[in-house]
């Protein structure tokens, strides 16, 4: 915020910083000076998070510079010249012309809060968008694309946006030692031809590029700021105007009420079972006292002695479930932060940041989970266990992320995470993560699952299955419920990362996650129970790919949005998309794998504990 022009008399400058440029119709986003605008050269950039390196964020001081309070009109910031017989001109235009295409966005920043460009949309709504076009092209045929209005006609052109009206919002404040304090900034892109050069007028007709023009071309870039006091609005809710105008919350209401019917019909079902099946069976066996009564044993308690074999593939099921358990409680964490006001857009990166500090941290339940899950499925090769646990599945992970740095660097994006970063993120995995796992590991076989009953040397024959109790459709089955739970909230999150829509509803992704867990428990459980009584006792797999098929669902939905909601071109951004996805994927996979496995490991366990065995 300035300091106090009112009372001690001093001028304040407000520096305006510009972040990366974006667009809905590529995955890469760049860095403000790779498309040669005016730029600040002596000022020192700003910090970064972690977190902002991971998205890509790359903010840098401006030569946009105000006097608080002081109103300029035309002011000349620089102007840009191309000869279009010099190759590195040629490059510079082509890559400008190039971003005007894309329909690339500038995303520029006053005293922390986004530089909107407010404008308005159907039924009378306003929209206010935290970022402007650098340009607009208008096609051979003359259909003007994206931001070309009215009055750009010439055809086959790029109109460049080479000025900007600035309107700032303050309030005084009487009772502090702040004399002002900043709540909005809006802006709004206009392009002039501005003839005279070494005095702009903002005149003249609109600032065009005919496609295939050469010989020398120039850019006058100006701006024109304007403040207004606004009493209305106060300091601490100076984004509302922002978050008001984005995707409306009565639809996140709709969702949240879908999902929560889904649960009550689920926990109705559940409880029914709960309450009335298994009382009954209970109460029965229970009273089977002669041989004879024993031998009209059916349904879920003929597979005692086989319930709690050890499943095959028993190594990899466990590193799957810690990694799961740390997924887990890192998400949990981190979106309870989130709910808390602690993780909001205000704070660039800070989700991520979060996100990924907890991860490393969190190496010690996986491990133990890992290692006592592997103890209680007679597993002896603890060694290798506690090693696929630290780096299997984040393995992966950074193997796919290393392969789309690779394409980012490339293509020169500023997404393309620098090698320092990279360097730092593998000291936190191998130095952090992989000694906690370590740990986790060793009290994790110091004690092994002790089961309610005893496992038969010899196994059971299961019957023949009829075809809903066959592993595949139930399997196939469990996942839809879950999904159903989250896609309208999975809609706005991929908003949120591929169209750059601001994500602030953590309330309600809360809420959301919480149904998740829910639903994936009891629909899990359910089938569990349906299979144990067809006398099918390999639960273990079957109920960690129940919940876990819901990623599957997630990644035919990301496949569709990619090719119905999206507009994205070129090959590299479509590689970056699909691997970003699987990414996505395979934590979601692990997530709501270890939520089934759980819910049902807590279900046999607890009905086989209650009946009398001999």
């Amino acid at each position: 915020s300035p300091s106090n022009p009112s009372n001690r008399g001093t001028v304040s400058t407000i520096e305006l910083f510009v972040n990366r440029l974006d667009s809905v119709e590529s995955v890469l986003p760049y860095e403000y000076t790779a498309f040669d605008f005016c730029s600040e050269k002596t000022m020192k950039r700003p910090s970064e998070n972690l977190g902002q390196v991971l998205f890509g964020e790359r903010i840098e001081p401006s030569p946009y510079k105000f006097e608080f309070k002081k109103p300029a009109v035309c002011q000349k910031v620089c102007t840009r010249t191309y000869d279009t017989s010099s190759p590195s001109d040629k490059a510079k235009l082509d890559f400008l012309k190039k971003g005007m295409l894309l329909n690339y966005q500038h995303h520029w920043i006053v005293d922390n809060m986004p530089v909107t460009w407010c404008y308005d949309v159907e039924d009378g709504q306003k929209f206010c968008n935290p970022g402007f076009p650098i340009g607009c092209y208008v096609t051979e045929g003359g259909r003007a694309k994206d931001a070309c209005v009215s009055n750009f006609k010439e055809k086959d052109a790029f109109y460049i946006f080479n000025h900007v009206d600035i309107t700032i919002h303050y309030h005084i404040v009487e009772h502090e030692q702040l004399g002002a304090r900043l709540v909005a900034a809006k802006i709004e892109p206009k392009s002039y031809e501005n003839p005279n050069d070494d005095n702009p007028d903002c005149a003249g007709g609109p600032k065009f590029l005919k496609n295939k023009y050469t010989g020398v071309f120039k850019i006058p870039y100006t701006y024109s700021v304007n403040f207004v006091e606004d009493k209305s609005i106060r300091w601490a809710s100076r984004w509302d105007y922002i978050l008001e105008s984005m995707p409306h919350t009565n639809i996140q209401w709709f969702s949240i009420m879908n999902s929560l019917v889904i649960v009550l019909f689920l926990s109705g079902m559940v409880a029914m079972i709960m309450l009335r099946t298994l009382h009954k069976d209970i109460a029965r066996y229970n009273q089977m006292d002669s041989v004879e009564d024993a031998q009209e044993e059916f349904g879920w308690k003929l597979v005692h002695g086989d319930v709690f074999r050890p499943p095959r593939k028993g190594m990899l099921l466990s590193v799957f479930l810690g990694s799961g358990t740390q997924i887990f409680i890192m998400t949990f964490v981190t979106l309870f932060f989130a709910c808390l006001g602690f993780l909001s857009p205000a704070n660039r990166g800070a989700l991520m940041t979060c996100a990924v500090v907890l991860w490393v941290l969190l190496g010690t339940p996986a491990g133990y989970v890992a290692a006592r899950l592997y103890k209680s499925f007679g597993g002896e090769k603890w060694k290798t266990n506690v090693l696929l646990t630290a780096f299997l599945c984040p393995g992966v992970v950074f193997a796919d992320f290393f392969v789309m740095n690779l394409i980012l660097w490339g293509e020169g994006s500023s997404a393309a995470m620098p090698f320092g970063t990279l360097v730092a993120i593998l000291a936190l995995w191998f130095c952090i993560s992989v000694p906690l796992t370590f740990i986790g590991a060793y009290f994790g076989f110091k004690k092994g699952i002790e089961h309610p009953v005893r496992t038969n040397q010899i196994p059971r024959q299961i019957p023949e299955q009829s075809f809903y109790t066959k592993p595949l459709p139930g399997i196939v089955m469990g996942g839809i419920l879950p999904f159903g739970c989250i896609f309208i909230q999975l809609f706005f999150i991929l908003n949120s990362i591929w169209s750059h829509q601001m994500y602030y509803m953590f309330g309600f992704l809360f809420l959301v996650f919480i149904i998740l867990v829910i639903t994936c428990s009891e629909a899990t459980i359910l089938l569990c129970y349906f299979h144990l009584c067809a006398e099918d006792y390999h639960w273990q797999w079957r109920s960690f790919l129940t919940s876990g098929f819901t990623a599957v669902y997630f990644l035919v939905y990301a496949i569709h949005y990619f090719f119905s909601k999206l507009q994205i071109t070129g090959l590299a951004s479509t590689i970056l998309y699909f691997g970003y996805t699987m990414i996505m994927a395979l934590i979601f996979f692990l997530f709501t794998g270890t939520i089934g496995f759980f819910a049902c490991f807590w279900f046999v366990t607890k009905i086989y504990s209650v009946v009398k065995v001999d």
